[in-house]
């Protein structure tokens, strides 16, 4: 389940004409589909899984399948920040109120503030922000960057690799093409050996988007500086703004977010709420 998958380094190049055709062909092969499978398997998302797949039909048609019967059963959309708010209680994963310089919505990661030790928690809470995330691209945008601060961070307060794979499976298989860069920011020297356990699990394009940087390095920070407006990124990224994590306001925010996800995906879900010690109440 868990084998780290191999592809083609050297993929053939398509015209520009060949990738609706092969979009068409793989809504064929998939057949019709309803209620919250059609809206999802829009034709943006079937060329998500396409390029995942290097526009091979039968592999993308699988791997697209199996996202639809684990979305049948796993129901991401329901998740609501109540059943969740209580692992994001200190800012260890959230939504930033900025975008990178391409417009594309951020996730921040603060491994060094995990405060749970349950693995399906961890899991589900990070499905919650993905699918928050991706609610909230802007217009055009398919793709989020995330940003992972290694502040505090030690093997005491890392999760397990068990965990760390669930998360890669899911993230991997049914999110492809989610994810522009993501930026690795100032890790330890001992996460290398982390790294190697972590990477073999990694396919050959998501290693590709992984961007280590360092904020003693020249090229590190003119990457950051070419990659966000300093004066809204947090000065632990090397930015010059302060924003630190509130969680009853982060939960504010989540509990109006909970509302127009219930309505894109026409669910029933408008009940009266308030915030309780930072959780969305229904």
């Amino acid at each position: 389940m868990f084998s780290r998958r191999r592809q083609s380094q050297n993929p053939q190049d398509i015209d520009s004409a060949e990738p609706e055709a092969k979009v068409s062909e793989l809504r064929a092969e998939i057949g019709p589909l309803s209620g919250r499978s059609s809206k999802f398997g829009t034709d943006a998302c079937l060329r998500r899984y396409l390029v995942a797949r290097n526009w091979n039909v039968d592999k993308a048609k699988k791997m697209l399948q199996e996202t639809l019967k684990w979305r049948a059963a796993y129901k991401p959309e329901e998740i609501r920040w109540n059943e969740v708010a209580h692992e994001g209680e200190t800012g260890k994963a959230s939504r930033a109120n900025f975008h990178d310089l391409c417009g594309r919505t951020v996730l921040i990661m603060r491994p060094g503030k995990q405060n749970t030790s349950s693995g399906e928690g961890n899991v589900r809470h990070l499905v919650y922000l993905l699918e928050n995330s991706i609610l909230n691209l802007g217009e055009g945008q398919e793709q989020m960057t995330w940003l992972i601060d290694f502040t505090g961070w030690t093997l005491n307060t890392n999760i397990s690799i068990k965990t760390i794979r669930d998360i890669i499976y899911i993230f991997q298989n049914h999110y492809p093409e989610r994810l522009a860069i993501s930026i690795m920011y100032d890790p330890p020297k001992f996460f290398e050996s982390i790294w190697k356990a972590i990477r073999y699990f990694l396919d050959p394009r998501t290693t590709q988007k992984l961007k280590f940087i360092y904020p003693n390095n020249k090229e590190s920070l003119e990457f950051m500086k070419s990659s966000f407006d300093v004066e809204n990124l947090p000065t632990e990224f090397g930015g010059k703004a302060t924003l630190p994590y509130d969680h009853e306001e982060f939960s504010r925010l989540m509990a109006q977010d909970d509302v127009k996800t219930a309505r894109f995906w026409g669910l029933d879900d408008q009940r009266p709420c308030k915030i309780t010690n930072g959780a969305f109440q229904g």
